[in-house]
């Protein structure tokens, strides 16, 4: 086990390059299994949970090779096995493997998942899309059984607005009889990312980035060749980094329409962004204005941004509120940046943030989100270091993030616990 060391205090300056998405590339290196030739995938990130993701394609019997950035996989050898245990407890997103497998088999056995733990997200309104399509499932020691004679197209409304949900439906419904329509659903650009691919292996949808989804199902699906779109959230992060930081940054190949909600709030506190073509420029202040700030659902300021952002806010003046409307526990790192002196409270799904220089502390990642904010916590303390124990839950979302911030003037490095 490693931990992360900060020595803070030093402005992030220079250009750094955003990797591909993980939330697309965990949804569409299962979606290639769907097709009966080669899918490859440009501008894969180098994450762990991607490891695990590609360990899971081999066990089914794809051939997965990578060659140059970019990761080839022939599903024609797949076959349909029972996967409840192994490396599909290792990641959340291995649910996506029920859709897939459901699509191309008509039949799946996948273990429940693990991940990040910050709150159960219970995966009932993937159940009622695989039920509506035709689909008997059942859970039978912590696994769930997904059986379909033949799955048929149908109208599914999700009572919640769900990416994962949207997304597994559409990989089921992409292989089945007939016309599926989604209603409620999520509008996330990784959403757009995996309809993307799967048009391009010969699927029909249309919609995508929609509330309301329409697919014809095709009975074959065939390889082609995908660029997955950059990390909206990795991108997001190093923005906050170079604000918390009061540094000079440019966050190059990214789409900054995908990052408005996080614009706007740093504007709003004082912080200057340019957008230039595919980067985004961002440029520190002294001195910072309170804000309040709501997580929602896509386009709302991203909830996977609320961490991160916690942090900026304890370099602000005055008294920030911080609300996430998305997930209702997602304030487990709040203990640790108050280790660092942080004056926070958490008043139901609000935090009370305020502003205030911090202190170098052992700290430890209670998940991927929370690790992000605590280093970009330990940037900005001028005297001493911070440790950050729980590197490899960072390492699920954050691939070269130590060459990266060396790259940009910061003093950090691992070390063995």
């Amino acid at each position: 086990m490693e931990k992360l060391m900060i020595h803070g205090g030093r402005p992030l300056r220079g250009t750094v390059q955003i990797s591909g998405a993980k939330n697309s590339a965990i949804a569409l290196l299962p979606a290639a299994i769907l097709a009966e030739s080669e899918v490859a995938l440009d501008n894969l990130p180098h994450l762990s949970d991607v490891a695990v993701y590609t360990e899971i394609l081999e066990e089914l019997g794809a051939k997965v090779t990578w060659t140059n950035g970019q990761i080839k996989i022939d599903p024609s050898q797949i076959r349909s096995i029972p996967m409840p245990n192994g490396p599909v407890k290792k990641l959340r997103a291995s649910y996506y493997m029920m859709g897939a497998m459901l699509g191309r088999f008509g039949e799946a056995t996948i273990g429940l998942p693990g991940g990040c733990n910050f709150e159960p997200r219970p995966i009932d309104q993937h159940i009622k899309g695989f039920e509506a399509l035709g689909a008997t499932v059942t859970n039978e020691h912590g696994s769930i059984h997904l059986k379909a004679k033949e799955l048929r197209g149908a109208k599914i409304y999700l009572d919640v607005c769900s990416v994962g949900a949207t997304i597994n439906i559409m990989l089921a419904a992409a292989r089945a009889k007939g016309s599926t329509i989604i209603e409620n659903a999520a509008k996330e650009p990784e959403i757009i990312d995996v309809a993307t691919l799967l048009n391009s292996m010969g699927a029909s949808i249309k919609g995508a980035g929609t509330e309301t989804i329409r697919i014809e199902g095709v009975k074959e699906m065939s390889g082609c060749r995908h660029s997955i779109i950059p990390d909206r959230i990795q991108a997001g992060t190093y923005m906050i980094a170079a604000a918390a930081t009061r540094g000079d940054m440019i966050i190059d190949g990214v789409i900054p329409k995908h990052l408005e909600a996080l614009t706007a709030k740093l504007i709003e506190m004082g912080v200057t962004v340019e957008e230039i073509d595919e980067s985004i420029r961002v440029l520190g202040a002294p001195r910072y204005e309170h804000i309040d700030v709501k997580a929602l659902i896509y386009p709302g300021f991203p909830t996977d941004m609320q961490s991160p952002m916690t942090s900026l806010l304890t370099q602000a003046e005055g008294v920030s509120v911080l609300s996430d409307f998305v997930y209702s526990n997602r304030f487990k790192h709040v203990p640790e940046l108050v280790r660092m002196g942080a004056k926070i409270r958490v008043e139901g799904r609000s935090a009370i943030i305020e502003g205030g220089e911090l202190n170098a502390a052992k700290v430890k990642a209670t998940d991927l989100r929370a690790g992000a904010a605590l280093v970009i916590a330990g940037l900005t303390v001028k005297e001493g270091i911070t440790e950050v124990s729980g590197v490899e839950l960072i390492d699920r979302g954050y691939d070269n993030l130590v060459t990266n911030l060396r790259s940009l003037g910061a003093d950090v490095w691992r070390q063995a616990e």
